[in-house]
């Protein structure tokens, strides 16, 4: 028992160093853009790069994982993050610090394994409560780090967002190769190399043209062209993967009408959040001057998010308590409307330091409940030996999500300015009314979801859909 307590922990550890890089640079955007002498378009990459690069790096190191062994591919994405930073930590300019971003983002590949480490590793009856512990781990950090951001760059300086994490993951890689068992099971196989590059193909060919229309042009040959190359991609990868017997991430699941609907709700709840951790914070920085910015330094607009990163942790640790009396799909729909609600207070009323932190509260509520009852639902509709594979799947279709939904809302923040340069607050409020449409759609696909159906996981037989290991999401 204690050897588990050691890898449960290690493994949190390490999730939780990744999460961190989800946010911990959203309220510095800002500040690096001043410093890199770079526009809001652009620099918002710091944050798309990430989220494209762990969209892509999640199924694939996932699958390679599964072929070297889930302990080597820990290391090795501990190792890619650690090098990340590094990068980031010495970049001279915004391009290298972009690509220091996607190395980070490979260490995506952190969550399948968890994932299927803990399913090679843990009970069978202890399985499903430390994957819905994992995802509370998972959810926390990827909002501590828009609170922590602000007293390091205060101390410190931004660049210390990358040196901190450098030493954190070093550390926990070395105590990952003496802690974390070997893997008791490697599937030999080839990795889908088509289907990885569809999949990053169309996000980009997807992301660039969102995040540069107002620049280009909504209608201009470059923002259309590549639309229809994003589109015609999709279906190529959508397709591939079908027919694909080792594909990356597998469709056949989604076949499944509690995994499609969630996986949905996913997408869209993804879109929502990073749409609020990536640019509520530069609200709050944005001069008073402007007339309705708040003026707020890094430590002072992480600390108006503290109520949502509390409400958050707390609501997203009550919800697997909160299934004897209220199910998780109610769970699911209420998290959305609560999110659909602060979106809408957030466009019409944030002319004031209070209505803005309550509005983050009842958005982390909201999330919390989202977080948490998403796993659930899926670890209850699948069979046992499925759990980390679903699992996984729904974490990177959210990751998409947060892709999309940053790169939109950059498009809008960037396409109204006043004549100083400074972002108007028609672009927030319309980026703000936009995420509250989304989060409205994901209640409507969350009414869809079966109500889940308690079953004796034990007893499950194992060919009820094919075998899937957790790293072929």
């Amino acid at each position: 028992m204690p050897r588990l307590y050691q890898t449960f922990g290690v493994l949190s550890a390490a999730a939780a160093a990744f999460a961190l890089m989800q946010s911990l640079v959203t309220p510095v955007l800002p500040t690096i853009q001043h410093d890199l002498h770079t526009d809001t378009g652009t620099v918002t990459w710091v944050l798309t790069a990430w989220l494209l690069a762990a969209s892509v790096a999640t199924p694939l190191m996932g699958r390679i994982a599964d072929m070297i062994g889930k302990d080597r591919a820990l290391l090795v994405a501990l190792a890619s993050i650690a090098v990340g930073c590094l990068l980031a930590a010495i970049a001279p300019t915004i391009g290298v610090l972009i690509v220091a971003r996607v190395l980070q983002g490979l260490g995506g590949a952190i969550f399948p394994v968890s994932f299927g480490i803990i399913r090679d590793e843990f009970p069978p009856q202890r399985v499903t409560s430390a994957v819905g512990i994992m995802a509370a781990v998972i959810a926390t950090g990827s909002g501590l780090g828009i609170v922590l951001a602000g007293p390091i760059v205060g101390v410190l300086s931004w660049r210390w967002l990358f040196w901190i994490p450098m030493i954190v993951v070093t550390l926990v890689g070395v105590v990952a190769k003496f802690v974390i068992p070997p893997s008791p099971h490697r599937s030999p196989g080839r990795v889908n190399w088509l289907a990885a590059v569809l999949l990053s193909g169309w996000l980009v060919a997807l992301l660039l043209p969102l995040s540069k229309a107002t620049t280009w042009g909504w209608g201009s040959g470059r923002t259309i062209g590549l639309l229809t190359l994003a589109v015609v991609l999709l279906i190529t990868w959508f397709v591939a993967e079908l027919r694909s017997a080792n594909p990356l991430i597998d469709m056949r699941m989604m076949r499944l009408p509690a995994v499609w609907t969630t996986n949905l709700v996913a997408l869209l709840f993804g879109a929502t959040m990073f749409g609020i951790f990536a640019f509520l914070p530069q609200l709050m920085q944005v001069p008073s001057s402007t007339g309705y910015g708040f003026g707020a330094s890094v430590t002072e607009a992480g600390l108006l998010m503290l109520p949502m990163m509390v409400t958050m942790a707390v609501f997203g640790s009550l919800s697997g308590p909160l299934t004897r009396w209220i199910s998780s799909k109610i769970q699911l729909v209420a998290g959305s409307a609560l999110a659909a609600l602060s979106c809408l207070s957030l466009a019409t009323e944030h002319g004031t330091r209070p209505l803005v932190a309550l509005a983050g509260g009842v958005f982390g509520i909201g999330l919390g409940l989202v977080y948490s009852s998403m796993i659930s639902l899926i670890v209850q509709s699948v069979p046992m030996h499925q759990t980390g594979a679903a699992s996984g799947m729904n974490t990177n279709i959210r990751t998409i999500g947060a892709s999309i939904g940053t790169a939109i809302v950059s498009s809008i923040v960037a396409g109204h300015v006043t004549p100083a340069g400074l972002p108007a607050e028609s672009g927030y409020t319309e980026a703000f009314l936009i995420l509250a449409v989304v989060a409205v759609a994901a209640i409507a696909v969350a009414l869809l979801v079966p109500t889940a159906r308690r079953r004796t996981r034990a007893a499950e037989p194992a060919a009820a859909l094919p075998d899937l290991t957790p790293v072929e999401v």
